[in-house]
């Protein structure tokens, strides 16, 4: 008795909150939400994978339709690099035939040039063999007898040298053919003899001195040909009179 008496007493000593009543125009609002906002139902939830697949189809045709584009443009490119790749083998080609021609041309240049300057020369020196073919006959022919014929005869001498040095700084050399069997590509036979002294076909003498420049011959030397002597023929008079 005593315990609930103290119950009781703490009751009324702390009595428990009253819940307020909700005034009627929150309750009205509540209301009016859920008519606007209706809670989903489990029919709402089934629809919505649907609508889900349906609009994921149209952005897969999409992606399709990229990648088909982007597979040709990559195509076209490749059918463009191929033309360009073959268009610079081309060019490249042409650019080694054209380097070719070129190199020739020059090569050609160069040899009609050095031949052009070799036939200047050589027409140039064969018109001095002559002047030279003059000294050497006065060198040989005059015979000085009086000490202003020798002056003469050494100054005009002197001139012969140096035309002769100069000749030789050219290139030019001459032949020396005694001796040699006769060659027809640097002889030329005047004369021929008959002799037992040298071998048939030899050059006896050097008549006209001849002339080399280089590998090339600025004229020809013209010589005496050593030929056999010709045996004496028995007739048949002479055997009769040798046998009577």
């Amino acid at each position: 008795m005593s315990n609930e008496n103290k119950t009781l007493e703490d009751n009324q000593t702390n009595p428990e909150p009253a819940v307020e009543p909700q005034a009627e125009g929150s309750v009205i609002s509540n209301l009016e939400d859920l008519q606007t906002n209706p809670t989903p139902t489990s029919s709402d939830n089934l629809e919505n994978p649907l609508e889900t697949a349906a609009s994921i189809e149209p952005e897969e045709d999409v992606m399709s339709a990229i990648v088909t584009t982007l597979q040709a443009e990559i195509s076209n490119l490749r059918q463009l690099l191929e033309e360009q790749t073959q268009k610079a083998e081309q060019s490249k080609k042409q650019y080694w035939l054209t380097a070719a021609d070129f190199e020739n041309f020059r090569k050609r240049t160069e040899r009609e040039k050095e031949e052009l300057e070799k036939r200047g020369k050589r027409q140039t020196i064969t018109e001095l063999l002559s002047v030279v073919d003059n000294f050497e006959r006065a060198r040989t022919q005059i015979k000085p007898t009086t000490e202003g014929e020798t002056g003469i005869h050494k100054s005009y001498q002197g001139v012969y040298k140096n035309l002769v040095d100069g000749l030789k700084k050219l290139g030019v050399s001459a032949m020396r053919p005694e001796g040699e069997p006769f060659d027809p590509q640097y002889h030329e036979a005047m004369l021929r003899e008959p002799t037992d002294q040298y071998p048939e076909g030899t050059v006896i003498e050097q008549l006209v001195r001849g002339y080399i420049l280089g590998d090339q011959v600025l004229r020809h030397a013209m010589v005496k040909v050593a030929t056999a002597l010709e045996t004496p023929t028995i007739t048949e008079n002479t055997e009769q009179d040798s046998t009577e």
